[in-house]
């Protein structure tokens, strides 16, 4: 009786230990884009990354860059519900390859995560 109670305590605690790192070790992830990955579109006014957490806004953004190198200039934005960054390009937006970098700090526990994406301007 005794081993079976510490059989299943143990096993309780696993699982809640399992669960409780899954959980501390979680990163924002992007989940949409707008312009979308891989996409060939008309020039964008504004370009739009959702994740599936909230963000730290201080701590999150992205630089949008032509032919790989040039970077354009962008001002950045957070959605009142964290989730969301906007972005909107101060200079013309020209026919190209672009590549956005972005970088997200989760709000929950602050670890970071980065990713890239591209688009063309027809």
């Amino acid at each position: 009786m005794f081993a079976r109670k510490t059989l299943l305590t143990a096993s309780t605690l696993g699982a809640v230990a399992l669960f409780s790192a899954t959980q501390a070790f979680a990163h924002a992830s992007l989940v949409k884009s707008d312009p979308a990955a891989n996409a060939t579109v008309a020039a964008p006014k504004s370009i739009t990354l959702t994740f599936d957490e909230e963000i730290t806004p201080a701590f999150s953004g992205f630089d949008v860059m032509m032919g790989g190198s040039m970077k354009m200039p962008v001002k950045t934005t957070v959605s009142p519900d964290h989730k969301t960054i906007t972005g909107v390009l101060s200079g013309p937006v020209m026919a190209g390859a672009y590549k956005i970098a972005w970088h997200a700090a989760a709000a929950d526990d602050g670890h970071k995560s980065t990713g890239v994406l591209t688009f063309t301007v027809k």
